[in-house]
């Protein structure tokens, strides 16, 4: 049977078919899940795609994924029929070795590696047999780093396909808290910006991202073939002018060092900028358009130096000036005359640099030396290792030297060596149309200096990552880890010296937090922050040593890649996959190398079983897809005992067999029993979800607080509710007492209700959820199960995989029901307390139309705070409301946590009467 090649690219999914495959109906990117969790700046990402086969005949997928440079991929594995398939990571002469040996025994292993320019990029295939499926399951770890006062989160998306059940979910978990939180990027624009919801609660936030298949076509780089762009959460925590954040777990630390309130100081900085001749054209017009914006951000207590050179070299002063308005029109000039030429001579135009900032001292400012160049040395000293050593000897630690590397001529790997030698960093310029702006933004990473000579002390401390720093600078922050000795806590003394604007100083009272099990993050956090940090210092360390102490370096790399599971330049992830694979080889090149894909083999798996099908086919009222109806059992492991169960009884031969296959016109049907009281299974569209954890922010957050109100009208059971607001922390709370019914959602426009009934037994929440999709249709969620009634007819559906008519979608997961009707998207979260199962209805994604109603449908809060000591009261409006400081436990996210709020009675809180939202019944 002919073959067909199906690459499917996530997180810049980039899809390719033969000209044979034409129709978009034969395949299926289903299901797409982004799940990442930040805590302390740490964040662990879990992309979740399942494809299915709709061909029949075997289909190659390629699983093709970008992820943030500075990411460690951690984990992979791959779900098809049954089977789990890990990757597990190498060295990569290991990986090698086992690659060859599955190839030799008829086996087929896919080496992955990380490569790529701005985003690198992981890639695996697999064969997938004629409508089957595949689950693709990636983890990756990053420490974001903070750059112009915020961190940020990059998540790309290009499934180059609208994906029906495609999700974002980002949890934010911050101890010194969330001041505030952003989403922008091209995902973010036109009809996707209405899919995104977020929430900030003091130290808690969540952002989701649940976008219809419609709104998946309109943003500023989407279209018919779906997303194309970046999400990009951007947010900073609350800060004092102290030590810092300090967290200790389990025998390590990892300490976040930004002061605020400190005096900017004054900056000696020179500018060497290359004019060779491979600098022509659009590179040097942008560089001189940058200079322009950032000799305009000089402040007139800086200094400041510009050369510009080829072969040779050409000053526009000789010495250091003030940063004056005449002396800045005088550069900018100077700048407009640059003309590219000649030959590249790094090394006199680098030594010049740091002679002027050696004959110019200062006391009291920090001095800065910036190099931009395009090329590799061609006149003058060209052996490297010579310039390298002539350079470290010039500056002799006195200032840090950062290398501009502009496009992918340039020999990168020798600028990286040569600013990490003097306590700077190398960054790579790409020639887009906004390289200017990648120039400005640099520099305004460097532009403030706050502090210079900063030394990190940690009496106690062992197997400490960096703790010397040459400056630190406004925007920025420090971040250093390591082992406590002997895990004594008691003895452990962080400490921080540096110099200031002109004096001295030494921080050392600390903001100190435990973490612990009980918390939203597991309790190897810190510790893998520490390996992540170690891993990435230590590469930088190998790249500056030779000989045996390299060697030594490396190993230990090496090691802690493997401990932690960590894919770096020194590991490979090995995947072995089914027998019948096509065979690759993917391995890391170096900065700006396209990464070559090696076939060495290629064996077809074959088509499944023939399913025996009847030609008969009537459509019914639910529409669900994927149903056949066999007048013999499947030959071989019928994936539909996965499936939908639709219970019916009839007699063999009787006139209501005909009405059931009426009720289900157009399904395709599996009869198990052909008898009386048989039972249709609806096929299994794939085998779905392993465990995925949902952090979600609804627009009403309801939960319990674990306490009991008596002499309550309803009974003594009493639940509580977290109320959204603006900004405002605390969040407010009310009270709602007994086994009542509440309306949770009126759509009138769509003829939608959800109601949903409090627990009579414990304050556990919701016992019942009933949703009336229709007048005649409704789906049912208690403790019982799920049941989907349409008319007379009865559905229980038990199975993992998508029940769906086309106006309605659901799916069961570990956790949580997820259920997609018209333009409305609801999850309800299943938590377990004192071994009873309870329900929290989340509002995913709003209906468009304005006039909904109902506890979901509530708008954020506002309030002021009124201080009447010795009572509390919360302004909302123009009403006074007396409030009591508490706490409630928020269920509406996987891991249910406890969060402060102030509690009102439930009218205040509504700014109506509760018994408006109660319904008399299901």
């Amino acid at each position: 049977m002919g073959r067909t090649v199906l690459q499917l690219t996530i997180l810049g999914l980039l899809l390719a078919s033969a000209p044979t495959l034409t129709k978009k109906e034969d395949w299926d990117i289903y299901s797409f899940h982004i799940n990442s969790t930040v805590t302390s700046r740490y964040a662990t990402t879990v992309i979740t795609s399942r494809v299915v086969n709709r061909m029949d005949e075997s289909k190659e997928i390629e699983f093709h994924v970008q992820i943030p440079k500075n990411a460690f991929i951690s984990k992979f594995r791959m779900f098809m029929d049954d089977q789990v398939y890990d990757g597990v990571v190498k060295t990569k002469e290991q990986a090698q070795q086992q690659y060859t040996e599955a190839v030799s025994s008829g086996q087929s292993a896919g080496i992955v590696s990380s490569v790529g320019r701005t985003l690198e990029e992981f890639k695996t295939s697999v064969t997938v047999a004629a409508h089957k499926k595949v689950t693709f399951e990636l983890t990756y770890e990053e420490l974001l780093k903070r750059t112009h006062g915020k961190y940020e989160l990059q998540i790309h998306a290009r499934p180059m396909q609208p994906v029906k059940d495609f999700k974002i979910d980002v949890y934010i978990h911050e101890n010194s808290g969330i001041s505030f939180i952003d989403v922008k990027g091209g995902l973010s624009t036109k009809d996707l910006a209405n899919a995104i919801t977020k929430t900030v609660l003091d130290k808690q936030a969540w952002v989701y991202f649940y976008p219809t298949a419609d709104q998946q076509k309109t943003c500023d780089s989407c279209g018919e073939h779906g997303m194309n762009g970046d999400l990009i959460i951007a947010y900073e925590v609350k800060r004092d002018s102290g030590i810092g954040d300090l967290k200790k777990s389990d025998g390590y630390f990892v300490h976040h060092f930004a002061p605020t309130d400190l005096q900017r100081i004054p900056k000696n900085v020179v500018f060497v900028i290359d004019q060779s001749g491979s600098m022509r054209g659009i590179k040097i017009e942008q560089t001189k358009t940058a200079l322009g914006h950032i000799l305009n951000d000089l402040e007139e207590d800086d200094f400041f130096g510009l050369i510009t050179f080829d072969h040779d070299i050409f000053h526009w002063k000789q010495e250091l000036v003030q940063a004056t308005s005449d002396n800045l029109q005088g550069a900018k000039n100077f700048a407009e005359n640059i003309q590219s030429r000649g030959s590249t001579n790094i090394n006199a135009a680098v030594l010049e640099g740091a002679r002027i900032l050696n004959a110019n001292p200062r006391e009291g400012s920090a001095s800065i030396l910036i190099l931009l160049t395009d090329g590799d040395p061609t006149s003058g000293v060209t052996n490297q290792k010579q310039i390298q050593s002539n350079i470290r000897k010039a500056i002799a630690g006195k200032f840090p030297l950062y290398c501009l590397g502009f496009g992918f001529d340039v020999n990168f790997e020798f600028l990286e060596k040569m600013s990490l030698q003097n306590s700077g960093v190398a960054r790579r310029i790409y020639q887009d149309s906004d390289a200017d702006l990648q120039l400005k933004g640099f520099y305004e990473e460097v532009a403030i200096p706050l502090l210079t000579e900063v030394t990190m002390i940690y009496i106690g401390g062992t197997n400490l990552t960096q703790t010397n720093f040459s400056q630190y600078y406004n925007g920025s922050e420090i971040v250093v880890a390591g082992e406590i000795t002997d895990n004594n806590i008691e003895t452990f003394t962080p400490q921080v010296v540096a110099i200031s604007k002109d004096r001295k100083v030494v921080f050392s009272q600390t903001n100190t937090s435990m973490v612990t099990s009980t918390e939203t993050v597991s309790v190897d956090l810190i510790q893998r922050v520490w390996a992540y940090l170690t891993v990435k210092q230590l590469l930088e360390k190998e790249l500056l040593l030779s000989g045996s102490e390299q060697e030594k370096v490396k190993k230990e790399a090496l090691d802690l890649s493997l401990k932690y599971n960590f894919v770096t330049p020194h590991t490979s992830m090995v995947v072995t996959k089914p027998q019948g694979e096509s065979t690759d080889v993917l391995n890391k090149p170096k900065e700006g190398e396209v990464p070559q894909l090696k076939h060495t083999g290629r064996r077809i798996a074959g088509a499944s079983g023939t399913h025996l099908q009847t030609s008969g086919q009537r459509m019914g009222p639910l529409g669900f897809p994927g149903f056949r109806y066999f007048s013999s059992g499947h030959p071989q492991g019928d994936p539909v005992h996965h499936g939908l169960q639709v219970h019916h009884s009839f007699s063999a031969g009787n006139p209501q067999r005909d009405r059931v296959h009426h009720g289900f016109r157009g399904k395709k049907l599996k009869l198990l029993e052909p008898s009386s009281n048989i039972l249709l299974t609806a096929q299994a569209p794939m085998l779905m979800d392993f465990l995925m954890t949902d952090y979600s922010a609804p627009e009403f957050l309801p939960t319990v607080r674990p306490t009991m109100t008596m002499g309550s009208t309803f009974g003594s059971i009493s639940h509580r509710f977290l109320l959204k607001t603006e900004s405002q922390s605390p969040s407010l709370c009310f009270d709602v007492s007994g086994a009542v019914i509440l309306k949770l959602l009126h759509h009138p426009s769509r003829d939608l209700f959800v109601n949903g009934e409090l627990d009579s037994i414990t304050n556990g929440g919701f016992q019942k959820i009933v949703i009336h999709l229709k007048t005649d249709q409704h789906i049912e969620i208690d403790s019982q199960g799920i049941k989907v009634k349409d008319g007379q007819m009865v559905i229980n559906y038990t199975a993992p995989d998508p029940l769906s008519d086309g106006s309605m979608t659901i799916i069961k997961r570990n956790n949580e029901i997820d259920i997609e009707a018209e333009d409305i998207r609801i999850v309800i979260l299943i938590h377990i307390k004192d071994g009873m199962e309870f329900y929290w209805p989340v509002l995913r994604r709003r209906p468009s139309a304005g006039d909904t109603e109902g506890l979901l449908a509530l708008k954020p809060a506002m309030y002021n705070e009124v201080q009447e000591n010795p009572i509390t009261k919360v302004k909302m409006g123009d009403e006074e409301i007396e409030a009591i400081n508490s706490t409630a436990v928020d269920y509406s996210v996987g891991s249910p946590v406890s969060v402060p709020c102030w509690l009102i009675s439930a009218d205040d809180a509504l700014q109506k009467s509760l018994n408006d939202f109660f319904v008399t019944k299901l």
